[in-house]
């Protein structure tokens, strides 16, 4: 299975103290690119969001924009340290115990402290601690969408592929069915252009032999289209692996082009040179598919 780079997802939740919702726009990219965007209650999320989008993709660059809303609103404008306030009542109760003063601790006796009232970065915390469980859930299902979005168009991407490695294969049929009869054309033509010197008594008739062996060596690309077979078998196997493939495709594509290359440079021959071509094509197509492959 193969999952196209792009796509977009989007998810949203609601819990009991916020909503949330998550929009994600992945393109492709050689590495790893993750923007995130959030919201006044979330400044100190960022993290946290990346970690989950490592945890779910491999390759491509993605923008995270992340909207939330705290539900309610707050009855004072800062937040009070319950902890705070009773640890100060107890140490006036005991401060009047001792002063043997039996007048009660009244709310105007804490409120000159200020630390029984949470600061900014306490705030933050607390707001963070309320929206962030719809913030995951949202996020969550957002990149439940993108990946099914990113694994519809890789099984768009896999046909394509599929159909031009079928092409691909072809036009090696047709030119492995064509070599051998190209070999014993050119090694005709060397006989009849030496037909006239066959009866020279200087002629050496070895060298001649190696001459004719040398040639056929040099137009045989028996090799080439043997390596060209595994080649493509490879990369159908990358193409049905479970983990992404795209690197690993990408490296094989290059043996495939480095193969149709040098059959090219040896064909001497028209009909292989024609398939030799029609065969770069596909594979310069192939090239710009997988550059979309995570």
């Amino acid at each position: 299975m193969i999952r196209s780079m792009t796509g977009f997802g989007r998810g949203h939740a609601s819990t009991e103290d916020a909503s949330a919702t998550v929009e994600i726009q992945s393109t492709n990219k050689r590495h790893l690119n993750i923007f995130v965007h959030l919201p006044d209650p979330l400044p100190e999320a960022e993290s946290d969001v990346r970690m989950q989008m490592k945890e779910a993709f491999e390759r491509g660059q993605f923008d995270v924009n992340v909207s939330a809303e705290l539900k309610g609103a707050d009855t004072l404008p800062v937040d009070v340290d319950a902890d705070a306030a009773m640890h100060h009542k107890r140490r006036l109760e005991q401060l009047a115990a001792a002063a043997q003063i039996e007048a009660p601790i009244r709310i105007d006796h804490l409120l000159e402290f200020e630390d029984i009232f949470a600061g900014e970065e306490e705030r933050e915390a607390a707001k963070i601690q309320r929206a962030w469980p719809a913030v995951t859930q949202a996020l969550d299902a957002a990149i439940d969408d993108l990946q099914a979005m990113r694994r519809e168009e890789g099984d768009a991407l896999r046909d394509d592929l599929e159909r031009r490695t079928r092409a691909i294969d072809e036009h090696l049929d047709a030119i492995e069915a064509r070599a051998p009869a190209r070999v014993e054309e050119r090694q005709a033509q060397l006989r009849d252009r030496l037909g006239a010197l066959l009866d020279d008594e200087h002629l050496d008739a070895d060298r001649l032999e190696t001459e004719m062996a040398l040639l056929a060596d040099k137009l045989d690309v028996t090799e080439e289209c043997v390596r060209l077979h595994s080649h493509l078998k490879m990369f159908r196997e990358a193409l049905d692996a479970d983990e992404p493939s795209g690197r690993k495709l990408k490296f094989i594509t290059q043996e495939i082009h480095r193969e149709a290359n040098t059959i090219g440079a040896k064909a001497d021959d028209e009909v292989i040179s024609r398939q030799a071509v029609e065969m770069k094509e596909e594979i310069e197509k192939i090239k710009e598919q997988i550059r979309n492959v995570e």
